[in-house]
């Protein structure tokens, strides 16, 4: 990260939009770009760490979600569900991950259509190792207050299910 900046731009920014008569977008067009600026530092962050394990956070996320899962495989298809990411970005994760053996694709037992993604004993490894550095170094740093988290979890939940993101239930 580079040297902090002497005042807030998307405060100016705001500032900005008031000015040009935009008052009643100015708040949220703040709080929008303010979202995509944390999200920015936080992959940064969580990259620097990744970067000694030779993960990406896109690799990571699909070796977390297949350690999570009950056997340490699951449908292709299925983990483009969960990550929320196109079938093209799964395929090309597994791609980089079977290429350093930490996953290996097999053919589904009961379904001739469907390939299943599968941790390798050194891919759970690496997996746990990146996570343990995660944990240490990111998430019980994050930056946030215990009560900003359980805020943000509740405001940015409550977005993501108005936008469709999820149902409860």
């Amino acid at each position: 990260m580079g040297t902090p900046l002497p005042r807030d731009p998307i405060a100016e920014a705001r500032r900005n939009w008031e000015r040009r008569g935009w008052g009643d977008v100015a708040a949220p067009m703040a709080a929008i770009t303010a979202i995509m600026r944390t999200q920015q530092i936080l992959l940064a962050r969580i990259e620097e760490i990744l970067k000694p394990f030779g993960l990406t956070f896109a690799r990571y996320e699909l070796l977390a979600l297949l350690g999570f899962s009950r056997d340490g495989s699951l449908p292709m298809s299925h983990a483009s569900a969960l990550l929320q990411v196109h079938p093209t970005s799964v395929t090309n994760a597994v791609d980089r991950l079977e290429q350093a053996g930490l996953v290996a694709r097999s053919p589904h037992p009961t379904d001739g259509r469907t390939t299943l993604v599968g941790l390798t004993a050194d891919g759970r490894r690496l997996a746990e190792r990146a996570t343990a550095a995660l944990n240490t170094e990111v998430f019980a740093h994050s930056g946030f207050t215990d009560d900003d988290v359980e805020q943000l979890i509740r405001v940015l939940g409550g977005f993501r299910r108005r936008a469709g993101d999820f149902v409860d239930g």
